[in-house]
């Protein structure tokens, strides 16, 4: 597990890895043994279970030296869900309202077609922005101390709807 987490984190400074990611194959940036193996699953695990590291302190140093993120995506500040916030509404019509299941996506395979670059970035990719925007609405999450007020104002200039309809989408 360390090999592979060490690979992920000569490719990025902190290991950030998506619970879903799997290695891609055909990616010669990772040794061929590794292609289509679930390293998000195995990340969350350590993360959750202390998988592989309980017991053995060493191991979780050697984690820590090469950036390995303990706190997972759970832990994404205000400012994560922001910029997410951000790139969805422009990708929206300057319109902020994404159904609650929608997770910031990663890449698709190098062979799909794209209309441009990949707009997320990849410490994005994963995020919950449908219920952390919900959280927003329902519980006002990120909305007390004294930024408040300025977390509004920026949730109001992404065109962030306040009150959605109610019932379900038309798909489009």
């Amino acid at each position: 597990e360390y090999s592979m987490m060490a690979s992920h984190s000569m490719m990025a400074s902190t290991i950030r890895v998506p619970s879903k990611y799997v290695v891609p194959s055909d990616d010669y940036r990772w040794p061929m043994i590794l292609w289509n193996y679930p390293l998000g699953d195995k990340c969350t695990a350590v993360r959750q279970k202390q998988l592989y590291v309980k017991g053995h302190p060493l191991r979780q140093q050697a984690l820590e030296e090469i950036g390995f993120r303990w706190s997972g995506n759970a832990t994404l500040g205000w400012l994560d869900v922001c910029h997410a916030a951000a790139i969805y509404s422009q990708m929206h019509g300057r319109v902020l309202n994404p159904p609650l299941q929608f997770v910031v996506p990663s890449p698709p395979t190098p062979d799909s077609e794209l209309d441009g670059p990949w707009p997320w970035p990849e410490r994005l990719w994963g995020l919950k922005l449908g219920q952390r925007l919900k959280d927003v609405r329902v519980k006002g999450a990120y909305l007390k101390g004294p930024d408040a007020h300025i977390r509004k104002a920026q949730l109001d200039n992404l065109g962030f709807v306040w009150t959605p309809k109610r019932g379900r989408r038309k798909r489009s």
